[in-house]
């Protein structure tokens, strides 16, 4: 297989994420699992920026990686990364950056610009930040990543002490990145995106100096690496991680994720349909636990947002604030027994294996499947917690869908090569990567194709026209 980032040409070509050589000249390529057919990618390097050998550094120790060795492994520090955060900051791409990086070995920190901890993400989303980002000022970066969002990426802009720690990182010609709003919103004002060329949010790219901004969806030049929105990001993170740790990581990563789908791979399949339809605006009830994989929570919170449903996100746990799978803390709007007050349209549990078996063990959950089933109302789940059903009963002779790394088959009618899978009112998903395409089928079936189509546009997520 060619390398997962492999061109240095303006010129915009179809695949994945690009691998930084010293070539000028464009390398030919093997499209890998693409996150969607048609996304393009460019990288560019000024001759006084092209280096003598790869900018991809020699992988160093992390949980994924099998070609390190012990003493190798041993002899590397971890790589370093910040992630700033402020309000309005984008939920899915912040994420997802942290959840990908921290998975291909990287030590993350996720720095708040306000001065609190806890933000509230442009979606809705609650998070909190491991530290204020005043206590990163004297730290050495291996890479600083701006997630987008409104007015997130303004308040970004707005740190002092955040523009001289990417001023410096660039100035030191450390790796640096940007997705969304925050190149045009954020660099450029900075003076960091000069003689870049550079891609953004389609909503911003009038905002880029003409010369310089490609219509690509992810972008490297030099030590810059820039991407287009949510719909991009896991390429954008994996672009990141393979200019961190190597090729062989950033692979491993990808295919953990299950990034993109292989040629035999559908993106839904539908059996036994029956229309999902209101006279009210759809309420949601998403459970929570410590363990829950933050990528699925948070997009599909993202996603069902956008698309103005009713949202609440209830923790099973004793407090509100959750601890996901890896690592980023989530504060939830109520407790599950507040939340079991009201009746939910649609009930959604998402997955990670620590916080599908807290999930499992919820008693007031498990009340309030049983009383969705039996009320003929609309149930799902995606990655491990299909399990959680199983054991429910909730998918007797139903058609359904998990994550590959379940051993135990929650049902006979198991479809493997299928993202998203609807039976009735059921609808399960394979999780992670493929759970964007989850929450758009969920806002197809509730207003119709034309709103879920619009939802993946903002999100710069390709998304099929009819």
């Amino acid at each position: 297989m060619e390398s997962l980032c492999s061109v240095l040409s303006p010129m915009a070509v179809r695949f994945c994420y690009p691998k930084l050589t010293s070539m000028a000249t464009s390398v030919p390529f093997s499209s890998i699992k693409s996150m969607a057919s048609g996304q393009r990618i460019t990288a560019t390097l000024k001759p006084s920026e092209i280096p003598t050998k790869t900018l991809s550094p020699t992988p160093s120790a992390n949980p994924i990686s099998t070609t390190t060795s012990t003493s190798t492994a041993a002899s590397l520090p971890p790589k370093k990364v910040l992630v700033p955060i402020g309000f309005g900051t984008e939920e899915m791409e912040a994420v997802i950056i942290v959840d990908v990086l921290r998975r291909a070995g990287a030590d993350v920190t996720v720095a708040s610009v306000e001065p609190q901890l806890q933000i509230e993400a442009s979606c809705g989303t609650k998070l909190v930040a491991d530290t204020s980002i005043s206590s990163c000022s004297d730290q050495i970066f291996d890479l600083v990543a701006l997630p987008g969002g409104m007015p997130g990426s303004v308040r970004l802009r707005d740190s002092e002490v955040l523009q001289k720690i990417t001023r410096r990182q660039a100035e030191e010609r450390r790796l640096y990145g940007a997705i969304c709003a925050a190149p045009a919103v954020t660099l450029l004002p900075w003076g960091l995106l000069r003689r870049k060329q550079t891609t953004c949010h389609p909503a911003f790219f009038d905002k880029l100096p003409t010369f310089w901004a490609v219509k690509s969806n992810i972008q490297v030049s030099g030590v810059l690496t820039t991407s287009r929105g949510p719909g991009t990001c896991f390429v954008f993170a994996l672009c990141l991680v393979e200019q961190l740790f190597g090729e062989s990581v950033a692979k491993e990563v990808g295919e953990l994720l299950m990034v993109g789908p292989a040629d035999d791979e559908s993106r839904k399949e539908e059996f036994n349909k029956v229309e999902w339809s209101f006279d009210h605006i759809p309420r949601v009830l998403i459970p929570v636990a410590n363990g829950s994989e933050e990528i699925e929570v948070v997009t599909i919170v993202d996603i069902l947002r956008r698309a103005k449903v009713d949202i609440i996100v209830a923790s099973v746990e004793k407090s509100v604030q959750i601890l996901a799978s890896q690592g980023t803390k989530i504060i939830a709007d109520k407790l599950i027994g507040v939340a079991a007050e009201s009746t939910y349209d649609l009930i959604i549990l998402p997955g990670g294996k620590a916080g599908a078996e807290r999930l499992s063990k919820s008693r007031i959950l498990k009340s309030l499947l049983k009383e969705q089933e039996l009320a003929g109302r609309i149930y799902g789940a995606v990655c491990s917690s299909s399990a959680i059903l199983h054991k429910q009963g909730l998918l007797k002779g139903k058609k359904a869908t998990t994550h590959p790394s379940i051993a135990n088959k929650p049902t006979n009618e198991l479809l493997d090569n299928t993202k998203v899978v609807i039976d009735g009112k059921l609808i399960t998903s394979r999780g992670l990567a493929t759970v964007a395409e989850f929450a758009l089928a969920i806002v197809s079936k509730l207003y119709g194709h034309a709103r879920a189509r619009s939802v993946a546009e903002g999100l710069v997520y390709d998304y099929p026209r009819t």
